[in-house]
């Protein structure tokens, strides 16, 4: 039976198993918004701006592990997702856009919404299509999905000229992918992980750092079982984190630029580094000169291309990291002396022991009246038990979500790490939101950044989403506050925010609930408030201004170089 292109991608969609689609239309989609509501298992939802719309698609994909959808028009609505399809491809979120274009006739002439998406996409995609022919259109989709979740995860975009979605073939969804160019390995060389799992026998200061890789290869619990057992510490990226509990006593918190003094000091002594699914960026190694100086180095990552790209390493396995840590765990099951794969060694327990008594994450809660943003953070993390999923924006507001709330699960949090992007955390909650009717989703916020994507705030009450927003006020773009403080003598350019809008007001003005906190007495009786009334909620918590976040890791600064509190 002939379909149109329209129909064939819905027809496509549902064989991916797709139940929800973030989009904005437009006249080079018309059609298939035409199509829409002949297929009601496909939820559409309405954003307000394109770029809300491919972050909730990537925080959908974060929170679920699925493929997040996004559906946009040509010119403008294909260009407004470009930070987020970046976003997407700095931290491999699987995501596959679709986009429409000018007719194929016209493309090249300058037409009216055109713009050449394949072409600008091209760097931060992991692959784009533009369609030719409909007879290919089920076969680049089947392509799009696999590509975006397989091997190292990330967007794929699909260009739609709107003559080929009018345009009608034989619809027949492939069973599988050939594809010559693209064999991920996903099986490691059982050698290099006997290579590997000698290393951490022979190890005196061993040390697991994990990063998102474990996340979207959802291998979190063979990591703890080999954590646990062979009595190796653990730190995380920011992308990691969740990926081993945060009750846990091997668990030595986030590194980098803000991780934590015991995180920053292990990795600078340990004796062997295991890199399992992090790709050494500079925000986590500082100084490359002089990270983990005595440590040899296994990297264990499904991405070639990561391996050695910034440091060293004398233990290369390109492999899915699940796979691998399966692999090893099977080993070490087992091995003949599982008494010298499992010793105790004290010597370095202790010491890290003492790290974390002596420097824990901590801040001056003073007399001062004013609300500290750790401890709002502290209190969302008290309030929820570490069973939310938290989002959050970029900058001091996202370093202090990181530090002093507890991870114990993969997918809890939902964060802009490579590209930074301010105004990823609330579409990106509502994404998450979208997935998980029922769970508690809050963004936590600064005052700059919630006001990039505050437009989504029609979206979420569009589709009874009960977001809550938590926004640190500190009426500055802290982060940036911060580094003029340390390093431009105080130059304040450009950072004081001051004239922001009234939140609780501006809540109000989109149907939604608002609070405003100003009383360090009042902060957890607000939050239990909000998180229990089932509604969209901006708290609007007025905290302490010149707050900065510590530790901190100068740029360009050895790991051990911290500055404290």
């Amino acid at each position: 039976m002939e379909l149109t292109g329209a129909q064939i991608l819905f027809e496509s969609l549902k064989k991916e198993g797709v139940d929800a689609v973030f989009g904005f239309p437009g006249g080079a989609v018309i059609d298939i918004y035409d199509e829409m509501p002949r297929h009601p298992e496909i939820r559409h939802y309405l954003v307000r701006h394109e770029q809300g719309a491919i972050h909730a698609a990537d925080g959908y994909a974060r929170a679920t592990g699925k493929v997040g959808v996004c559906l946009v028009t040509s010119g403008p609505g294909a260009t407004n997702t470009v930070t987020g399809i970046a976003n997407a491809y700095m931290d491999s979120i699987p995501v596959v856009i679709f986009t429409g274009q000018v007719p194929s006739p016209l493309i090249g002439n300058d037409a009216f919404q055109e713009v050449d998406i394949v072409g600008i996409t091209r760097p931060c995609t992991k692959h784009n299509y533009l369609v030719k022919d409909v007879t290919r259109l089920a076969g680049v989709i089947k392509e799009a999905f696999y590509l975006a979740r397989t091997g190292r995860p990330g967007p794929v975009l699909v260009d739609l000229p709107k003559d080929v979605i009018q345009a009608r073939a034989e619809f027949k969804y492939p069973r599988q992918v050939r594809m010559r160019s693209y064999n991920p390995t996903l099986t490691p060389n059982a050698k290099q992980v006997a290579r590997a799992l000698e290393a951490i026998c022979q190890a005196d200061r061993p040390l697991f750092y994990v990063g998102g890789g474990v996340v979207s290869s959802d291998s979190h619990r063979e990591l703890t079982w080999l954590a646990k057992k062979l009595n190796v510490p653990v730190t995380a990226t920011l992308m990691g984190l969740g990926s081993f509990p945060g009750h846990e006593p091997l668990w030595l918190g986030m590194l980098g630029m803000h991780g934590t003094y015991a995180a920053n000091r292990a990795v600078q002594e340990c004796d062997l580094l295991i890199a399992v699914g992090a790709r050494f960026d500079d925000r986590v190694t500082g100084k490359l000169a002089t990270f983990a100086p005595n440590a040899k180095v296994i990297h264990i990552d499904v991405d070639p291309t990561s391996i050695r790209k910034n440091v060293r390493v004398d233990v290369p396995i390109v492999a899915d990291c699940r796979e691998t840590l399966v692999a090893l765990k099977a080993q070490v099951e087992a091995a003949s002396d599982p008494k010298g794969l499992c010793r105790a060694r004290k010597d370095w327990t202790a010491t890290l022991k003492t790290w974390k008594i002596d420097h824990p994450l901590t801040y001056n809660g003073g007399d001062s009246g004013e609300i500290k943003p750790q401890a709002v953070v502290e209190t969302i993390y008290e309030l929820t038990k570490g069973e939310a999923i938290i989002s959050t924006e970029v900058g001091q507001n996202q370093m202090w979500a990181a530090q002093f709330y507890n991870y114990h699960k993969p997918r809890t949090l939902l964060t802009s790490g490579g590209l930074g992007t301010m105004g990823y955390g609330f579409p990106a909650a509502i994404g998450a939101q979208v997935a998980f009717p029922d769970k508690l989703v809050i963004d936590v916020a600064g005052d700059g950044s919630i006001q990039m994507c505050i437009q989504e705030m029609a979206t979420a009450m569009c589709y009874d989403l009960p977001v809550k927003i938590v926004i640190l006020n500190n009426g500055y773009l802290g982060m940036v506050r911060q580094w003029q403080e340390l390093f431009y003598k105080k130059n304040y350019c450009a950072t004081c925010m001051d004239w922001a809008p009234d939140f609780v007001k501006l809540a109000q003005a989109y149907g939604a609930e608002g609070y405003r906190v100003t009383d360090p007495a009042q902060v957890k009786p607000v939050l239990k408030q909000a998180f229990g009334n089932g509604k969209l909620t901006i708290v609007d918590v007025v905290v302490s201004q010149e707050e900065n976040v510590y530790p901190m890791v100068p740029a360009g600064a050895s790991l051990h170089e911290m500055l404290l509190v």
